[in-house]
């Protein structure tokens, strides 16, 4: 837990690069007293008659003794990170160093921060909204140039302009409808209630296309499983080869090689895709390893996001191929059929066999069209849906609460049809601001800020 809100006028300390030896390690202190308390370490200049944002080389001492030497950055508050006073040491990365220079500034009266509690400070202090400070997180864990791009987005405010707009028309309008009951007497109408129908369509609308765009958001940040599916001997283990460029699953003539599943991450256009490479699936076996094999191969697909069905297309036939769509389709599985060892037949020959069915031809061996399956997964899983600009929900507390404010638009507008009285129509308008303001931060509690905080890095 990150303890109580009286905590917060306490300096904090913690370690802000990663644990281990490196070139360089950095300290961030924070707090209403973190210069006076470098100060008394740093005799080499007077920190507290310097200006905000300026960088010291100095020796930083403890009981007289030096620990190394430094550079103090300087960052007066509220221009800074956390909206205090910052002070961040730069120093060699020798971990005993580091931890010296923490425990000298522990004992000038600062204490260790907890998880997450700088970035919770600059929610606090007005420096960022709640998904702002979410997005830090985000941005720190991210592994893509696509969620990296998504995160920084967030941090600068994307996501929350969305929700800050649907905010100040609802709040407009709760206003005036408000006015209206403090005159009832009179029967009067401040409030244009076609106006708020339009503004009413308008959110539901927008908070429809951020829920829908959840899925994308657990691409973005959790990447997709990929299973190749299908008989022993399709080459499923040779295209896993293919598509990581490596001899990752051993390949054999002999069927049944893969006996259980390997798993790679692949990453296309900044999208991560894991593919589990499968044992392959035929009707009968006498080795009991195998149909152990095959087992998690059939819980692995229905797992999965999309299924790769990798068949031979020379030993296959058109009615086989076809049972194995009607069953994909009535399980609901996303799929991709790929037909393999095009190298041993000719285009004509392929044509006519498959002629209605939407097959991709490749030669795995032989690498030939595997970028093409590349392309087409990724295709399968953005579908043009992703703009550099555009609002995505990557985050499950973000997405929950956007289905109550939906939930309560929905409500609003039944309300207006059967013509309810404006006491009521004006509870039904805060209920969804306060599903707005859950998301934002502008209506919180300490519980919630301690759950969603606990989960960043220490010195974050």
């Amino acid at each position: 837990m990150l303890g109580k809100l009286a905590d917060w006028n306490d300096t904090i300390v913690a370690l802000a690069t990663p644990q281990g030896i490196g070139a360089i390690g950095v300290v961030r202190v924070s707090g209403k007293l973190a210069i006076e308390m470098v100060d008394s370490l740093f005799p080499s200049k007077d920190l507290c008659a310097r200006k905000s944002h300026t960088l010291h080389v100095g020796l930083l001492e403890s009981g007289g003794v030096p620990i190394d030497q430094v550079v103090v950055s300087l960052f007066k508050g509220p221009s800074s990170y956390t909206g205090e006073n910052v002070v961040e040491i730069s120093s060699h990365g020798s971990p005993y160093i580091l931890e010296k220079i923490i425990t000298a500034i522990t004992k000038a009266g600062a204490r260790l921060a907890k998880p997450g509690e700088f970035t919770q400070r600059a929610f606090l202090n007005g420096k960022l909204d709640l998904t702002q400070a979410e997005a830090v997180a985000d941005l720190i864990y991210s592994n893509t140039e696509i969620s990296r791009k998504h995160a920084l987005q967030n941090i600068r405010g994307g996501f929350s302009s969305v929700l800050k707009t649907l905010r100040d028309e609802l709040l407009s309008f709760s206003a005036l409808i408000e006015l209206e009951l403090d005159f009832s007497q009179e029967d009067v109408e401040f409030a244009d209630r076609s106006q708020l129908n339009g503004i009413i369509n308008n959110a539901e609308k927008v908070t429809a296309e951020l829920l829908s765009s959840f899925a994308l958001g657990n691409v973005i940040k959790n990447g997709v499983q990929v299973a190749i599916i299908g008989k022993p001997n399709a080459g499923k283990s040779t295209l896993l080869n293919t598509l990581l460029n490596e001899n990752r699953a051993i390949v054999s003539e002999i069927a049944g090689t893969t006996r259980d599943t390997i798993e790679e991450v692949l990453n296309i256009d900044g999208i991560l895709f894991r593919l589990i490479d499968t044992a392959g699936i035929r009707q009968h076996t006498n080795d009991i390893i195998e149909s152990i094999g095959v087992e998690r191969s059939l819980e692995k697909m229905s797992q999965a996001d999309v299924v790769i069905y990798l068949f031979d297309v020379n030993e296959i036939s058109t009615e086989e191929l076809l049972v194995v769509v009607h069953e994909m389709n009535e399980k609901g599985i996303h799929y991709l059929l790929v037909g393999n060892k095009i190298d041993l037949s000719t285009d004509k020959e392929l044509a006519e066999k498959f002629s209605n069915i939407n097959v991709l031809y490749i030669s795995a061996g032989n690498k030939k069209n595997v970028d093409v399956v590349k392309q087409r997964l990724v295709d399968e899983v953005l579908g043009g849906k992703l703009q550099n600009e555009s609002s995505v929900v990557s985050n499950a507390r973000h997405y929950e609460a956007l289905r109550l404010v939906h939930q309560s638009l929905i409500d609003i507008q039944k309300g207006m049809e059967i013509n309810i009285s404006g006491d009521l129509l004006s509870l039904d308008i805060r209920r969804c601001l306060h599903y707005l303001g859950e998301i934002t931060g502008e209506i919180t509690n300490e519980d919630q800020l301690d759950y969603i905080f606990s989960k960043f890095c220490i010195g974050k």
